[in-house]
This record gives C-alpha cells, structure tokens and sequence, in this order.
C-alpha cells in the first residue's frame, strides 16, 4: 500500500535483433536467452510472448545481408528493418514498434555514420539518418530512435520525417549516450564492433553530468517526443538529473553488459537473478525513468504476473 515506485509490464521495452534466412535462431553467447530472429515464426514467438505477458513496446536493430561504408540496408526500404516492421504491424498491430536509426550495424567499418578519412562526418551523416527514418516511418515505425549521438540529429529527422508526411512519427533520442565499456555484448548481438578506433569522438565522456544536461537540452529545443540515457546502471545520477531538467517522457537502456554480468552471476548461483533483476529496474524507476529498455523484459513482466502486479 505504501510502495513509491512500481513496475509494470507496459514500462519495459523488449529490444530484438532481427536477421535474414529462415527459422534462424543465433544464440548470443556473451548474452544468455538472448537470440538474432528471422523474420518468420521466430520473430512472431518472442514477439507474441511479450504482448502476452503485457509489454505493449519493442525496439527493434537489424542484421543486414551486407555492409556497406553508408549502411545502405538501414534506408532500404526492402531491407531487414523494414520488413521486422511489416511482420510486426501485421500480426500484433497494437503494438508500439521503435527503431534504432544508428548506422553502426550496417556500415563495414562498425561506426555510427559516414567517414571522411578515420572521422565521423556528422553533417553527412545526417542526411543518412533522415532517410533511414523515412524508411522505417513509411513502413510503418511509430517512434525511430537516432543512437549516434550526432550534433543537430533530432533536427534533421524530423524535418526529414515531415517533409515526408510523417508528422505523427515520434522520435526517441538517444540523447545522453555514453562512451561505455557495458556495451561489450551488444556488438556480438548486433556485429556492431568498430573496424578500428572506438565511438569517443562522438559518444559522451562518462566522468561528464553537466555536459549531458546539455545534450538533453538541445535535443528537447530540437523537437524530441523522448529523450533517453545509456546507460542505465551507472549513471542513476544522470537519470536523476535528466528527470528534473526535463518534462519530456525519459527512457533508460539497461544495456547488454549490465544484463550479462547479472546474467552470467546467476548461473554460477551468486545472486538471486529474479530479486537483483527487480531491485536494478526499481532502481532505474526510482530515479525518475518513465520506461527502460531490457533484455529482462520478459521474464520481469513474467514474474511481476505471478506477483500479481501485471
């Protein structure tokens, strides 16, 4: 009765990682329960599991059949995303769909945009991320979601998504994203590792806050619906920080190596998985997240029904 903050199943976001072939089922070794999908009956399962258990919201990244120094499949409108986006809308049409816009899956050289010699060219980069968002709007994305961290990305998307004729396409910025060493896992999900280098030259200094006060600000003034922090765990303060800055609806990602290490815990049987899993969401809850994005969406919508608190 006195509890002050609560988790619900319509509060997590299930990420997938979606791939060409065929009944493809890849297990992520580095990421336990956590597989690459074709978009067939495996998709439609994990898909189908999560609406089942409550989670109304997915974001989905893609697995291209071949990279490229632009990543042309991210703004192929027959490509991976595209065609997760039809399956999806077709079979389960309530659901929220949300796409990663971020180049880093599909370009050959892992980075999040178009280079010029071994630099990120952010204004070039930017006519990319409109057209790939176009794309995932005109198949039929609700919210697309720039993770590049590229200066003016809100801006250009949104001119681009209404020049288009996308004025109801929400856009979940990836406002406050930081350089981090928890992301180890997601590049074996994805195949997103950078070919040389690392993402500091675009990505946040973790030892920064006020810096990403700045970067929520300028992303709010520039037209985001949402704004979002990554990552989670490490950064409640900045979460805090955020919330109190800005009215805008907040999403935290509880990134892949925040979920392995409690993961890989578990199976050696050194933590309670079920109540450390609950303690961190609370955690990010209470620090003023609206909604986070888990690879725990559905075994924690799982154990909050049996709780009765779905």
């Amino acid at each position: 009765m006195v509890r002050e903050t609560r988790l619900a199943p319509a509060q997590l976001i299930a990420p997938f990682f979606v791939c060409h072939g065929k009944d493809v089922r890849n297990p992520v070794g580095s990421m336990p329960g956590v597989a690459q999908l074709s978009v067939d009956g495996q998709l439609d399962r994990e898909v189908g599991a999560a609406v089942e258990l409550g989670i109304r919201s997915v974001i989905l990244f893609g697995l291209p059949a071949q990279k490229d120094a632009v990543g042309s499949e991210n703004f192929d409108p027959d490509g991976i995303i595209a065609r997760a986006i039809h399956r999806i809308r077709t079979r389960y049409p309530d659901v929220c769909i949300i796409t990663d816009l971020c180049c880093c899956e599909y370009t050959s050289h892992g980075h999040c945009g178009i280079l010029r010699g071994e630099y990120v060219d952010n204004d070039a980069t930017l006519e990319i991320l409109g057209r790939a968002a176009r794309v995932h709007a005109e198949a039929g994305a609700d919210i697309v979601a720039p993770s590049g961290m590229m200066d003016g990305m809100v801006s250009a998307i949104r001119s681009a998504l209404d020049a288009g004729g996308h004025l109801d396409t929400a856009i979940l910025s990836y406002a406050v994203k930081y350089a981090s060493g928890y992301y180890g896992p997601f590049r074996d999900a994805a195949g997103s590792t950078p070919a040389f280098g690392d993402r500091r030259q675009y990505q946040m200094d973790p030892a920064n806050a006020r810096e990403a006060l700045l970067e929520a600000q300028l992303d709010e003034a520039e037209g985001a619906d949402m704004l979002m922090v990554k990552p989670a765990l490490a950064y409640l303060d900045i979460i805090s920080k955020v919330r109190d800055l800005s009215p805008l609806p907040l999403v935290c990602y509880n990134v892949s190596g925040e979920y392995a290490m409690v993961k890989a815990a578990a199976q050696n049987g050194w933590i309670d998985e079920r109540r450390v899993v609950t303690e961190t969401l609370l955690g990010m809850r209470r620090a003023g997240a609206d909604m986070i994005i888990t690879y725990h969406a559905t075994d924690m919508a799982r154990w909050l029904r049996e709780e009765g608190n779905a």
